[in-house]
């Protein structure tokens, strides 16, 4: 990660109890623990938008394959 930033924000009781518990566990900051957590959130979101845009890419790859066969059978008929 990059530079730091202080932040001040209100959670709930327990959502701050099972940061400490996390943060005791692993005996790290309670920092640290929030930070981890929005790490792999942004992560998981950046995976996500990737594999929609895999698949926004192989539906358009079908799409031209589909219409290149055809021209390919245009233009070659004894091929079909």
């Amino acid at each position: 990660m990059g530079r730091t930033a202080k932040l001040t924000i209100s959670l709930p009781r327990e959502l701050i109890s099972f940061a400490d518990e996390i943060a005791r566990e692993k005996k790290i900051s309670r920092s640290k623990v929030l930070s981890s957590c929005l790490q792999e959130l942004a992560e998981r979101h950046k995976a996500a938008e990737m594999a929609e845009g895999y698949k926004a890419i192989a539906k358009e790859q079908k799409h031209l394959a589909a219409a290149a066969s055809e021209i390919e059978h245009e233009v070659i008929p004894e091929w079909r």
